[in-house]
């Protein structure tokens, strides 16, 4: 998404994913009376919902215990990096983006979003690889291409 002053910006409304389950079928799990009603995959689609209605820090908060009972769920990782990022809480993003990467190298949505969100932090050095990778992945996409020419121009600014 690109704001009025030009700048690329993360969609935290969704990754264009047909794949919005968590992965293995948590709804089994069991209630914590510590915890919001529901178990994980609960958590994770009312999570969803508050993201896309713009409640990036509330959804931070049901994602971050939806991960914790599902570290191994990319999907739940992803949400939670996207509401991060929402919440103006990028070190946490780039870091959640980072571990999706590691696990799988050629995903492009996570690289973007750990691109955008070391860009974010100001360390548009860092920026520029993962940016980069995704935009050769996907060079129809118009918010990569455009999130790595910023990177690089900021870079070239600062020389």
């Amino acid at each position: 998404m690109i704001n009025v002053l030009g700048e690329v910006h993360m969609d935290v409304q969704g990754s264009g994913r047909s794949d919005d389950s968590p992965g293995e079928d948590p709804r089994g799990a069991h209630f914590d009376p510590a915890g919001p009603d529901g178990g994980v995959y609960e958590w994770y689609t009312r999570g969803l919902r508050l993201l896309r209605s713009g409640s990036a820090a509330a959804a931070v908060q049901l994602l971050t215990r939806a991960a914790a009972a599902e570290p191994g769920s990319r999907s739940v990782r992803e949400a939670l990096a996207r509401a991060q990022y929402g919440a103006r809480r990028f070190q946490e993003a780039a870091d959640n983006f980072r571990c999706i990467v590691e696990d799988d190298p050629a995903e492009d949505y996570a690289l973007f979003g750990l691109g955008l969100s070391l860009s974010r932090l100001g360390e548009f050095e860092r920026a520029v690889e993962p940016l980069a990778l995704a935009a050769a992945m996907r060079p129809e996409n118009r918010d990569y291409a455009k999130a790595l020419r910023h990177a690089r121009a900021t870079l070239e600014a600062r020389r």
